[in-house]
This record gives C-alpha cells, sequence and structure tokens, in this order.
C-alpha cells in the first residue's frame, strides 16, 4: 500500500491516539522530515521521547507522548507565507495568540513560525501542533 502523504499519516495517528488517552504510538514512516517534525514537538514539550527501532521488514518509530498535545496536523497546501502573515495563518490554524506552533520549511531549515519570525525568514508551511 502506498501512502500519499507520510507526514499526514503520522501526525493523524499520534492525534488520534492522544483523543483516546494512549500515551505510546508505533510508526512505520520514517523519513528525515518526520523525525525532524517530531524533534521539534519533543523540544517544545508535546512528544516524551522518540525511538527509533530496527527490524527485518523496516524500522519502525516509537513516540511516547506526554499528554500535552490537544491537536496536530499537516497544512494541505503548503501555503507560501511571508514574515507579515504569519499573524494571518496563526489566527487561521491556532487557538490562540502563543497558544502552539506552525512548522515553517525555510531556506534555513525546518523551523516553528516564532523562530522564522526572529530570523525574519518567511517560507512554506508545513504543520500545526497546539
Amino acid at each position: 500500500m502506498s501512502l500519499n502523504d507520510p507526514l499526514a499519516n503520522v501526525l493523524s495517528k499520534i492525534s488520534n491516539a492522544t483523543k483516546i488517552g494512549k500515551f505510546e504510538v508505533l510508526v512505520e514512516n520514517n523519513s528525515n522530515l518526520i523525525k525532524k517534525v517530531l524533534s521539534i514537538m519533543k523540544d517544545s514539550k508535546y512528544i516524551t521521547s522518540v525511538e527509533e527501532i530496527e527490524d527485518s521488514k523496516g524500522n519502525f518509530l516509537k513516540i511516547i507522548l506526554s499528554g500535552n498535545l490537544n491537536n496536530c496536523g499537516v497544512i494541505k497546501p503548503r501555503f507560501a507565507v511571508k514574515l507579515e502573515d504569519y499573524e494571518k495563518f496563526e489566527k487561521r490554524f491556532l487557538l490562540a495568540k502563543n497558544f502552539g506552533f506552525l512548522l515553517v520549511s525555510t531556506n534555513q531549515g525546518l523551523m516553528t513560525h516564532n523562530e522564522a519570525k526572529d530570523k525574519n525568514l518567511g517560507g512554506k508551511l508545513i504543520s500545526f501542533c497546539y
């Protein structure tokens, strides 16, 4: 079975596990983008740990949730955002100002929208998390 958007599948598994009260998620998808998104979520205390498990069928990611996550998901289409447009997308995807973050792919790598504002960078919106 082929997956159209592996990042969307991982974030929906995490979101669904949070809604039903689970604290552990096993994910088959394993790419550099997914690992970077999960590391940013770990730095923001939404995830406790991410562990890579090697298997004969392929590598898995074991994600331990902290219970602080309300919702997360991808942003489709991947909007291009300028420095002055962050507030518009914060209103659209986040519940309140300074509550959660948007992940932005910039020319300096993947970062939260707050870091991109501090560095005066625009980019493409990837996902949201609060």
